[in-house]
């Protein structure tokens, strides 16, 4: 079996799925990119057994077909350093050794069979498919991993779940302090259903789907889903079990608004949330009308700060305190360039929304409070 390809084809697609491979894996082949070759085709595959990525290849020349598994780490460190130039791999057959030519010399590194690399488990027959924006998908995954939970007593709250109706579809995450809901109402699917995408496949998404253009085909069961791009595809276990009814926990009724610039208002809490304590860092918001003093303090070391910004709002005057880490992170991720934060008293959530949305996009993220016992 021989062919040529080009050396900065093969690296970007190598290093795309690469991230698949764990550090430390339950079966040795899995440290293994998987190669086959039908006609011109290279088609490379990366899996930890729960996730699998393909990607294909259009190879220069080729003789023979076949299929083989190559260390990645002997694959990957010297293509890194290689200029863009033709390579020529050269596999035997028998014994899987393998000779990659290149302009200037030449590698020889041992396969292993591919026969052994485990197969990705099919869709059942009841599988459901729809077709969804790749620029829609990333929002929606980029919106809301942040807010993802590291639970291993509630391994749902690790992902995202996907809820996608006949008109539209809702992306959300919590970790229990917070929680972000994406709307796009542009995904017309036509069908009802939900699936919790672990955070590893969704980070895997977020990295190869910003060079996509067009739209991804995602079909899924009760235990696995395939996302199916230009360039990849993509399979994943899901994570089994129900989604908490993330609509009950968001409160209706917020008679007090406070709208802020959201880069002025990041600025100030990054400043404040230096002099609060360490362990909780808790800041206080007292907001009066068109003010909002945001204050931090730390008894156990004596260090307190106290800034007032000029805003707009309407309510009650009132003082609730927030995880200064948790808020900074969710404006943040929020792209508008003011913010409206929605409160009805000290106790209960509090609603974050850009004052802009992007189109055919409804964003609400939610911060639980903290007691204000140390002011």
């Amino acid at each position: 079996m021989k062919f040529i390809v080009s050396s900065t084809a093969l690296l970007s697609h190598l290093q795309a799925i690469s991230r698949v491979i764990n550090t430390k894996n339950s079966m040795a082949i899995l440290d293994n990119f998987l190669f086959r070759l039908e006609g011109n085709s290279l088609t490379m595959t990366a899996s930890d057994q729960e996730t699998t990525m393909t990607t294909t290849i259009e190879v220069l020349e080729a003789e023979g077909q076949g299929l083989f598994a190559v260390s990645a780490k002997i694959l990957l460190e010297p293509l890194k350093e290689l200029p863009d130039q033709p390579l020529t791999f050269e596999i035997n057959d028998e014994n899987l050794e393998i000779f990659l030519y290149f302009q200037n010399g030449k590698y020889n590194f041992i396969g292993v069979n591919g026969d052994e690399y485990p197969q990705k488990s099919p869709l059942s027959d009841t599988a459901k498919t729809f077709s969804i924006s790749s620029q829609v998908l990333l929002n929606g995954i980029n919106r809301t991993i942040f807010a993802t939970a590291d639970d291993e007593l509630r391994p749902i709250m690790n992902g995202i779940c996907m809820d996608i109706h006949p008109e539209d579809i809702v992306f959300v995450a919590s970790d229990s302090h917070k929680l972000v809901r994406c709307k796009n109402d542009s995904v017309q699917s036509g069908i009802q259903a939900s699936f919790i995408l672990p955070k590893k496949p969704a980070n895997l998404l977020k990295n190869i789907l910003p060079k996509e253009a067009g739209d991804v085909t995602v079909s899924f069961d009760d235990k696995n889903a395939c996302f199916t791009l230009s360039n990849f595809v993509l399979n994943c276990r899901l994570i089994e079990g129900r989604y908490p009814n993330y609509a009950s926990v968001i409160p209706q009724n917020n008679p007090n608004r406070l709208i802020i610039d959201r880069a002025l208002f990041t600025n100030v809490l990054r400043r404040v949330s230096v002099f609060s304590n360490q362990a909780s860092n808790l800041v206080k918001l007292q907001l009066s009308e068109n003010q909002i003093v945001v204050s931090a303090q730390d008894i156990d070391f004596s260090t307190s700060a106290e800034e007032s910004i000029s805003c707009s709002y309407s309510g009650d005057s009132m003082g609730i305190g927030f995880k200064s880490v948790y808020l900074i992170e969710i404006l943040n991720n929020i792209s508008s360039q003011e913010v409206s934060i929605e409160l009805s008293d000290p106790s209960r959530a509090g609603l974050i929304l850009p004052i802009e949305n992007q189109a055919n996009e409804d964003l609400l993220m939610l911060l639980m409070p903290m007691m204000l016992t140390d002011f």
